[in-house]
């Protein structure tokens, strides 16, 4: 499977269970299809680069996270489905990372030490 990481910017709410439900629903669906959640990172809350606009609001903060995972295409298309009609997405994009986590990972050999 291949290994993606999907970076994610979130309408900011005063109470944390939103940003909760919307990790949680995307984690859920990539386990439920078979895939791996590898990590998941919290960004904390920004400032937008500049206001954005989406379901009709415009938003000048947000809260960024990202999560790496592996899963199959079809998984990433139901995914990207999932980010596209939630409201509470701002802006999201997957990236792929590798065709496995072999591929990601550093071997001893390639690392220049230091020592």
């Amino acid at each position: 499977m291949p290994f993606y990481q999907l970076v994610c910017i979130a309408a900011h709410y005063p109470e944390y269970k939103h940003i909760k439900d919307l990790v949680t629903r995307a984690a859920t669906h990539i386990l439920d299809n078979g895939g791996v959640v590898r990590k998941l990172d919290s960004w904390g809350t920004k400032t937008l680069p500049q206001k954005m606009r989406r379901a009709k609001q415009t938003y000048s903060i947000g809260d960024y996270w990202t999560m790496q995972f592996d899963a199959s295409p079809s998984t990433l298309r139901g995914l990207n489905g999932i980010m596209r009609h939630d409201p509470r997405v701002i802006r999201w994009t997957s990236l792929k990372v590798g065709d496995k986590v072999d591929d990601v990972l550093m071997v001893e050999e390639k690392t220049v030490s230091r020592t």
